[in-house]
C-alpha cells in the first residue's frame, strides 16, 4: 500500500536516498516516520492519474475545511483554481500539494506569516536557505518559550492543589480559599513567587 506522507528534511526514503529537500513523496507504509502525524489521503485514486478535483474533495483529501481552503486562496497560500463551465473551481495536483504543506506547516504551528515566507521559497528554490534555518530556529524557540510558560503553570497548579490535602467542605476547602484570596487582590500561594 502506498500513501503520500511528509518527511522530515534528511529522512531517507527505502531506497536509501536522502530527501534533503524535504517534499512530499510516495513511499511504502512503514518506511521513516513522517514529522507529524498528518497524512494526505488518496481520494477516489486522485494521485494515480485523475486531473482535477472539487473543493470538497480536494478538503477531504487534506483534511481541511473548504472556508479555511477558500481563505488560504482570499489570502494568496493557494492559487486560484481553474473554474469549470458550471463555475465550479477545479483543483490539481498543484493545489493538492500546496494545501498539503499548508496542512503540514500548521501542524507544526508554524504561523501563516511564516508560511507564507516558506511558500516564496518553494516559489523560488534557487534562493539561500538560511532565512528557512531561522525561521524554523525561531519556531524552536516560541515552542521553547511555550513549554516554560506550560511548566510554570503546572507548578502553580501542584502549589495551588497542595493547599488541600483531604476532602473538606466547599468552606474549608483550601484551594478554593486560595481562588478567593486571589480574586480579593490578596497574595495567593501559587502566585508566590
Amino acid at each position: 500500500m502506498f500513501v503520500m506522507v511528509w518527511f522530515c528534511y534528511g529522512a531517507i526514503n527505502g531506497h536509501g536516498d536522502s530527501l534533503l529537500d524535504g517534499g512530499m513523496r510516495i513511499a511504502n507504509v512503514g518506511q521513516p516516520k513522517p514529522c507529524t502525524s498528518y497524512r494526505v489521503k488518496a481520494y477516489n485514486g486522485f494521485f494515480w492519474g485523475e486531473s482535477s478535483m472539487r473543493i470538497g474533495e480536494l478538503g477531504k483529501a487534506t483534511g481541511v475545511d473548504v472556508e479555511t481552503i477558500r481563505f488560504y486562496e482570499k489570502v494568496g497560500l493557494l492559487d486560484a483554481p481553474e473554474r469549470l463551465t458550471n463555475g465550479y473551481r477545479s483543483y490539481g495536483k498543484v493545489h493538492l500539494e500546496r494545501l498539503s504543506f499548508i496542512r503540514h506547516c500548521r501542524a507544526l504551528d508554524i504561523t501563516l506569516a511564516d508560511i507564507t515566507r516558506l511558500v516564496a521559497f518553494m516559489d523560488h528554490p534557487s534562493a539561500d536557505c538560511g532565512d528557512i534555518n531561522n525561521l524554523i530556529d525561531q519556531q524552536i524557540s516560541k515552542v521553547r518559550a511555550r513549554l516554560a510558560s506550560m511548566q510554570a503553570l503546572e507548578n502553580q497548579l501542584s502549589t495551588l492543589r497542595s493547599r488541600c490535602d483531604a476532602q473538606h467542605s466547599g468552606l474549608a476547602c483550601g484551594i478554593l480559599h486560595e481562588l478567593v484570596a486571589a480574586a480579593h487582590g490578596e497574595a495567593c500561594a501559587c502566585h508566590s513567587e
